[in-house]
């Protein structure tokens, strides 16, 4: 137990394992974290903004753009994770070395654009569950999220495995109301299984909306996150110990990524079954609460807030680790926590008290997509190139497969952009 939370007993556990390898989910498990954090990206209230709205607007007919998006996530969270094991650097660090510098600049301006993008829905995500579990205002839900994922984050101090803990718990308590909802609410089955695999975009939001699903599940700030959360850990003594390394991370990404992709389809799935036909087009996160009660009665809600709760809570805490590891890598140099918090806290605040939330949390979704491609080429050209990745430099099936992601992302994008200047 004690070995479970403490820092310095899990690098021992992991060094152990790569000195004498070992089998089976024992071997897995001193190494679990990394994908664990960069999850909770994929299931912050930017995704229960758009998810809401694609389920209660168009059923189940977008869960292929939640499946496709889940499955390229996996695929460059891998490579991140894997960039960061085989160079000890992370990918923004990278970036600065081997990019010329009017390229690195206007990389890092687009990587704060999308921080501040990131933290505008989970710190609003994070304040309207605390507003509405406790009814209070939205100005001290505000505050109150503010102070709690600062204390949060300060338990780093004791090293990285507490806080691994703890967004863990926090990740579970999402996973597991959300496997209560889909057994309060079932879904169509035959319905959401046909949709995951038949590609179908009919309607005049459905677009704009699977662009926002796409920048909500592969977020930039988690490509450049997960390269450095490799890092003070246990790190490779040669090649063969390096290859188990990323055999570890390729495995732990499988089954949280999976796990957060099962999660997001559970959510378009709860309001296609609960929205789509007692109160369609739903675009609030306060509406859908309110029409829960009526519909699936008081615990389907208040399960529903717990899950927003931990979502905006162990969001914000990773979009704070997120926008120091991008800063540092890019700027090459450290800022104090609090300080990093109220970079992209500030105008959070702001946002959330002068527009509407769920409109603004949707828009920030789409900002996220368009810088997406941004991280993504980066990591294409690196883990592309001998000099960076020496023996593990990524094979032409697996580059092909990035290049293709990156470019319907950009297509995606591109035709949102044509529609609305149509």
């Amino acid at each position: 137990m004690f070995a479970a939370i403490d820092s310095k007993a899990t690098v021992a556990a992991m060094r152990d394992s790569l000195d004498h390898p070992q089998r089976g989910a024992r071997g897995l498990l001193a190494f679990a974290g990394p994908a664990v954090i960069a999850s909770v990206a994929y299931m912050d209230p930017g995704n229960f903004a758009t998810n809401i709205q694609a389920g209660s607007t168009y059923g189940y007919q977008l869960l292929w753009v939640v499946l496709l998006a889940s499955l390229v996530s996996m695929l460059f969270q891998a490579m991140s994770a894997k960039l960061g094991i085989i160079t000890g650097r992370s990918l923004a660090e990278l970036c600065r070395d081997e990019f010329p510098r009017p390229v690195v600049i206007a990389m890092w301006l687009g990587s704060e654009v999308a921080a501040m993008a990131t933290d505008l829905a989970e710190f609003m995500g994070g304040a309207l569950g605390i507003s509405l579990l406790f009814h209070i205002a939205l100005g001290w839900a505000l505050m109150i999220t503010g102070i709690v994922t600062y204390a949060i984050l300060s338990l780093d101090k004791a090293g990285f495995r507490p806080l691994e803990i703890v967004i863990g718990a926090l990740v579970a308590v999402i996973g597991l109301s959300y496997l209560a909802e889909m057994i309060i609410t079932p879904p169509d089955w035959h319905a959401a299984l046909f949709h995951s695999v038949v590609p179908e975009l009919q309607g005049k939001d459905a677009l704009m909306l699977a662009v926002g699903i796409v920048g909500a599940t592969i977020m930039p700030h988690s490509i450049y996150l997960h390269s450095g959360l490799t890092q003070n850990r246990a790190p490779a003594r040669n090649d063969e110990q390096r290859l188990r390394l990323v055999r570890f991370s390729n495995r732990e990404v499988m089954i949280a990524l999976g796990m957060a992709g099962l999660v997001n389809m559970a959510m378009v799935a709860m309001a296609a079954s609960a929205f789509s036909k007692t109160a369609p087009g739903i675009a609030d996160i306060t509406v859908a609460y309110h029409t829960l009660t009526p519909v699936l009665g008081a615990g389907a809600a208040l399960l529903f807030l717990i899950s927003l709760l931990a979502s905006g809570i162990s969001s914000s805490v990773v979009g704070t680790m997120a926008g120091q590891n991008i800063m540092q890598g890019f700027v090459g140099f450290h800022i104090p926590l609090l300080a990093r918090r109220l970079i992209t806290m500030v105008p959070a605040v702001l946002v959330c008290l002068t527009a509407n939330p769920m409109t603004a949390m949707i828009d920030s979704q789409i900002v996220l997509s368009i810088v997406l491609p941004v991280p993504l080429i980066a990591l294409v050209v690196l883990s592309s190139r001998r000099s960076v990745m020496g023996r593990f430099t990524a094979g032409r099936k697996l580059t092909a497969m990035a290049v293709l992601a990156t470019a319907a992302i950009i297509g995606l994008n591109l035709a949102l952009l044509w529609q609305a200047l149509a």
